[in-house]
């Protein structure tokens, strides 16, 4: 059984600031669990949670994240906006310090009113995030950890993860 679900971003990011040192406590707790059996949990909440929680309501994934861009991504956008991909490129697209493409603004181009506009289109790691759904979650806890204070689904996910594991700091 689920605790009440926290969506409201204000309320989540202070909650976030009080447990920085809870969470830091988890991090270091999770890594010498079963990455395995912490993997089949999280998915069991993660199943749980994200179909709860709306995120068209918040966008603050697309506000926040620098996005990586796939050359076969850039073609795709090319098509699906009807525009040259030099044109896409140079609008929409720039090339990182370690040569990947990556979108050029933060927040996306492709928000608006906290959904997004191309969404049948939408890149991988758009597609993908917030990653709760991958292998190996123990060893992407800083990461994770990061957008704890900004995304509803993963600031729920831990907190229902540290209850089911009666994870307690001493």
């Amino acid at each position: 059984m689920l605790p009440q679900l926290i969506t409201h971003l204000a309320t989540i990011a202070g909650i976030a600031t009080e447990k920085e040192a809870e969470n830091d406590a988890l991090r270091l707790f999770l890594k010498r669990q079963d990455g395995a059996a912490i993997d089949v949990l999280v998915y069991e909440i993660n199943d749980e949670i994200t179909p709860k929680i709306d995120c068209t309501q918040c966008g603050n994934c697309c506000k926040s994240l620098m996005i990586n861009v796939t050359p076969i991504e850039a073609m795709s956008l090319s098509a699906y906006l009807k525009e040259p991909l030099a044109l896409v490129k140079e609008k929409y697209i720039e090339i990182s310090e370690q040569g990947q493409m990556i979108i050029n603004t933060i927040p996306c181009h492709f928000l608006a009113d906290s959904k997004c506009t191309i969404y049948e289109n939408r890149f991988t790691e758009c597609r993908e995030f917030p990653h709760l759904h991958k292998d190996n979650f123990t060893t992407r806890l800083f990461g994770t950890l990061m957008y704890y204070a900004m995304c509803p689904i993963i600031f729920n996910v831990v907190e229902a993860l540290k209850k089911r594991l009666a994870f307690k700091v001493d």
